[in-house]
């Protein structure tokens, strides 16, 4: 019992990252506000140095986030932290294999160091498997999202996985999925990156990222403590309260998720049936292209969303003529957010002007869904 080996993983977010049960002791971890720790003259032990060496709430939170994922997790302080110590191990002249949809911050960051380093950039449509094994053949770096952001496109995690495994190092963006419903790890993958920020905080108040690699195999071990030296020399280390807040957010994200999840599969399908939309993206939808792919490989098809509407002043009227639904950019907190996509000079041109992505909450889905009716009445 004491290893929590046999323990749903519901379970695991609340019992894992505890102190040790000392009688008249806290039950939680506290942040550790410190910077500066006491002295040792012998350096070579495990005692921490200086704030940038360890932190026991990182330490705690890493260990849920771990095992959740099922490997050995590194925090950072966001999720732009996190995928950028991913490319600070590629070397000048490198090849990288990218989603043509994907994130925009991962993609501008991604371009903008292809164009410094002389690195190779070769674009893919994730869901295409054939093309992203094509891609990946002499590649240094496979990066990869499933669910795609914000076309919600569903890449065949188990068959790239197992292809890829040992032949070039890979990373898969699991943000919108979250570990509760898709460990690409299991499927072969080397890396796992997660924006702390959304699903984990769950209440939009921090900023963190984690980045999680298996705990074993080739290479695995030199691979983490790559990652962490990064952290550790390029000062992306999570603050302790934003530690603190995200595991404090992780007890109840098996809630959470299973909540907004349910909203969004009833949202999406009642949104295909409104004449406001043209197209409903979401691979919970029996219709949806990804709709098989993920259905076979994921414990649940996710709480978010995008809608295609007629062009972008109408998307705009849209989100302006909600009242409950908050026009925000982030995602993953219990509130339901909206926003069109295209609003931002950087978002990528395969992203139809009309498209607003969804966030989907755990309000009560009457009250969500009649907020939405009600806008989308008006147009």
């Amino acid at each position: 019992m004491s290893s929590h080996a046999d323990l749903h993983r519901d379970t695991l977010a609340v019992a894992l990252g505890r102190p040790p049960r000392t009688p008249g002791a806290p039950l939680n971890v506290s942040p550790a506000l410190a910077s500066t720790y006491v002295g040792a003259h012998d350096t070579s032990g495990p005692a921490l140095g200086y704030g940038r060496d360890g932190n026991a709430t990182w330490t705690a939170l890493e260990e849920v986030l771990g095992r959740l994922e099922g490997g050995r997790c590194v925090t950072f302080a966001s999720g732009m932290a996190a995928a950028s110590a991913v490319l600070d191990l590629l070397a000048p002249g490198d090849t990288v294999v990218l989603p043509t949809s994907c994130y925009l911050g991962v993609s501008a960051l991604v371009r903008s160091r292809a164009e410094k380093f002389g690195w190779v950039l070769r674009e893919v449509d994730v869901a295409d498997t054939d093309a992203v094994l094509a891609a990946a053949e002499g590649a240094d770096l496979v990066w990869l999202e499933s669910p795609t952001n914000p076309l919600m496109e569903v890449a065949d995690l188990p068959r790239i996985g197992a292809e890829l495994r040992g032949r070039v190092r890979t990373v898969v963006d699991n943000t919108f999925a979250s570990a509760l419903l898709q460990r690409p790890l299991e499927q072969g993958f080397d890396v796992v990156l997660e924006s702390g920020t959304k699903f984990v905080g769950g209440h939009s108040d921090l900023l963190l990222g984690a980045l999680t690699v298996r705990a074993d195999g080739d290479g695995a071990a030199e691979l983490y403590e790559a990652l962490a030296a990064v952290r550790h020399d390029s000062g992306a280390v999570p603050g302790p309260m934003e530690a603190w807040l995200a595991l404090r957010g992780i007890r109840t994200m098996p809630l959470r998720v299973r909540a907004a999840v349910a909203n969004a599969e009833a949202l999406a399908a009642r949104l295909t049936a409104h004449p406001a939309v043209r197209r409903v993206r979401y691979p919970g939808l029996p219709d949806d292209p990804g709709h098989a792919r993920a259905a076979a490989t994921m414990d649940g098809f996710g709480s978010l969303l995008s809608v295609e509407l007629a062009d972008g002043p109408t998307a705009e009227r849209f989100v302006d003529g909600c009242d409950l639904w908050v026009h925000a950019t982030s995602l993953g907190g219990v509130e339901s957010t909206l926003e069109r996509r295209r609003r931002w000079s950087g978002e990528l041109a395969v992203v139809p002007e009309g498209l607003v992505r969804l966030s989907v909450g755990v309000e009560h889905v009457e009250d969500l869904w009649a907020d939405l009716e009600r806008s989308l009445d008006a147009l």
